[in-house]
């Protein structure tokens, strides 16, 4: 005699589960559309974006926006395509934004790893009260320190110079000495204490011990610093307009004022701005698993 077999309805998902998802939905399309927008429009002939408003792609859809804004084009093909023969030197801005973006990433996130570990773990009079004026920086809107920043850069004869451009970011962020504070905080005692007894001080326990367990939100700090330094746009308009030092958004601003105010070359410059997100996407596609762990990081190592 055979046993019995439970037969039932199909469990239904909780209502709560339906809903969380749904709103789920509705986050990524309204984050990922306007970058599906920016290609479509990228890919649209000049002369048929308005006949193509209200079409998902487009009807006849073509590179030559690339190509024209990349230079590869002639001057009158450039004006058959409906732009206006402008284009962007996008190798030397690229390379100018990357300069700009890295170093700034690089020798920011490593001087304020080092701040923060003199307030996880060093002990001095008024320790609190630095890391708390610190702290205030994150109530400052950046706009507030344009005009002192750009007084001081003058003065010192830094304008259009990367030197100039990187200075004012170069070495502090109250945000991220925070961060990589709560992690030294959260790392296990026993081995810088062990390092101690050696005789090791706290630059080489700094160095030898806390920096190489620390590489996850190292590497999180450095991403999310280069994407914000790669997307900003005023203070290197500001700082930095001229040709040698001109970055990659302030070059699409330009390119955008070389078109007639009747007439803005939206698929140009939708292409100048898709092919500018490449850089950073490809850099998130292969390190954004990584930022991801590490801000869930645990601190055990």
């Amino acid at each position: 005699m055979s046993a019995p077999t439970l037969t039932g309805t199909r469990r239904r998902p909780p209502v709560g589960r339906i809903v969380a998802w749904a709103f789920l939905a509705i986050v990524v399309v309204a984050t990922v559309f306007p970058f599906y927008w920016m290609v479509r429009t990228a890919l649209t002939p000049a002369t048929e974006l308005v006949a193509d408003a209200s079409q998902v792609w487009p009807t006849n859809p073509t590179t030559v926006n690339f190509a024209r804004v990349l230079g590869l084009t002639s001057l009158e093909e450039a004006v058959a395509a409906g732009g206006t023969g402008a284009s962007i030197d996008f190798l030397r801005y690229t390379i100018n934004s990357l300069l700009y973006a890295g170093s700034i990433a690089v020798v920011q996130t490593l001087s304020c790893a080092a701040a923060a570990y003199t307030f996880a773990r060093l002990r001095f009079p008024g320790r609190d009260v630095v890391f708390g004026i610190i702290l205030s920086g994150l109530l400052i809107p950046g706009i507030f320190t344009l005009l002192p920043n750009y007084a001081l850069v003058r003065q010192l004869g830094l304008i259009n110079t990367f030197a100039g451009l990187v200075t004012p970011a170069l070495l502090v962020s109250p945000f991220t000495i925070f961060f990589l504070r709560q992690f030294f905080l959260s790392l296990p005692r026993e081995v810088e204490e062990a390092a101690m007894i050696d005789g090791i001080g706290p630059v080489g326990r700094f160095f030898r011990i806390t920096l190489p367990m620390s590489t996850g939100p190292l590497a999180t700090m450095m991403l999310i610093t280069l994407v914000g330094m790669w997307k900003d746009y005023l203070w290197p308009l500001v700082a930095a307009n001229g040709e040698g030092t001109r970055v990659l958004t302030v070059a699409l601003g330009v390119f955008q004022q070389q078109s007639p105010n009747t007439t803005p070359d939206w698929t140009g410059l939708m292409a100048g701005s898709t092919l500018s997100v490449v850089p950073v996407l490809i850099l998130l596609i292969f390190l954004g698993k990584r930022l991801v762990q590490s801000i869930n990081f645990s601190g055990g190592k």
